[in-house]
């Protein structure tokens, strides 16, 4: 594939974004659509946002339907793609713990689903991106967390850990695909992506704080503050998904995905409150008040880069202060909007 937007018969890429009207899809639909790429998005809209993605675009389809209904339905009609991102799943904390069945089910399934037509001739055999997630780690102790690390997950009766398990699983179809059938996979797996476009909904953390701070709320910080996480913004993502795809030395492996830099959520709460000048109190509650009785959570959660950055030179490039800054005006343009 070329790096001018298209791909070696002449024409423009084509491209399918699947969760495309969500906060990480939505950004890599405009670094597609920026590239000169024709971009197909599905989308049911479980927690995207239509106005997430341009009103109107020469080069955009919107497919407003259920992933797995437009695969068996549609798919055979919507021609061949050169590239697949999934970025189709359930997300959230408080979403997996609320409706596990349904995040199970819509992991694992639509990820099979996806697979299976990127294997087939109909698709054109794309290479296609699994997004995964720093959950697959599970309770691992090592850290910074490598690829290849072994993982260690909760009891089944821990309804924490079937995200994990149901993103592992993914993990293992895309690359058995890669190893039966041949075409081109990319695993990537997420460390707390934030930026503009992010809500707090669904357990995020950044948003929930940004929210909390604009409207002089107290910040609500889970547990005792002191578990690590490193956020990369939305941006610097979105840039290091598209460069891995176009890296053929990339295809069959996994990839940690975000930023190195730490920092704990208790700091984050006092930084959020910072940036943006608030006068916000910082609140502790007890996990168990937050998710229920018996919720695990990993002190640490941090991301070994080397194996990322020799494959496509990845350095983040948006400081925090300057995301939290940039979720906080979107939060007030939208805002503002309604």
């Amino acid at each position: 594939m070329r790096d001018d937007g298209v791909n070696p018969t002449g024409h423009a890429r084509r491209v399918l974004v699947t969760g495309g009207a969500g906060f990480i899809g939505s950004h890599l639909v405009e670094r597609l659509l920026a590239r000169g790429d024709s971009v197909v998005v599905v989308d049911d809209l479980s927690t995207g946002v239509r106005a997430n993605l341009p009103a109107a675009h020469d080069c955009l389809t919107f497919v407003h339907s259920d992933l797995r209904a437009w695969l068996h339905d549609a798919a055979s009609d919507a021609g061949r793609f050169d590239e697949i991102y999934h970025m189709a799943a359930a997300v959230g904390v408080e979403l997996v713990i609320a409706d596990p069945i349904g995040s199970i089910e819509t992991n694992t399934e639509q990820t099979s689903a996806l697979l299976r037509y990127a294997a087939s001739d109909k698709a054109g055999r794309p290479v296609v991106l699994v997004a995964s997630s720093s959950e697959v780690y599970g309770k691992s102790e090592r850290v910074p967390f490598h690829e290849d690390d072994d993982v260690v997950y909760g009891p089944t009766t821990a309804t924490r850990w079937s995200y994990a398990c149901s993103k592992a699983l993914d993990e293992h179809l895309a690359l058995a695909h890669h190893r039966d059938s041949g075409f081109g996979v990319v695993v990537a797996r997420l460390f707390n992506t934030v930026g503009p476009r992010q809500v707090g909904r669904y357990g995020m953390v950044l948003p929930r704080f940004v929210n909390a701070a604009l409207a002089g709320d107290p910040l609500r910080v889970f547990g005792s503050g002191e578990q690590v996480r490193c956020f990369c913004d939305v941006r610097d993502v979105s840039r290091a998904l598209v460069d891995l795809v176009e890296t053929s030395k990339a295809h069959g492996r996994i990839y940690n995905v975000g930023s190195d830099e730490a920092i704990s959520i208790i700091d984050l709460a006092h930084l959020v409150v910072e940036v943006i000048g608030s006068a916000s109190d910082i609140e502790l509650v007890p996990y168990d008040q937050a998710y229920g009785p018996g919720f695990e959570d990993l002190r640490r959660r941090e991301p070994h880069l080397g194996r990322l950055r020799q494959a496509i030179d990845f350095e983040p490039q948006y400081e925090l202060r300057s995301t939290i800054l940039a979720v906080a005006e979107a939060t007030g343009a939208a805002g503002a909007a309604r």
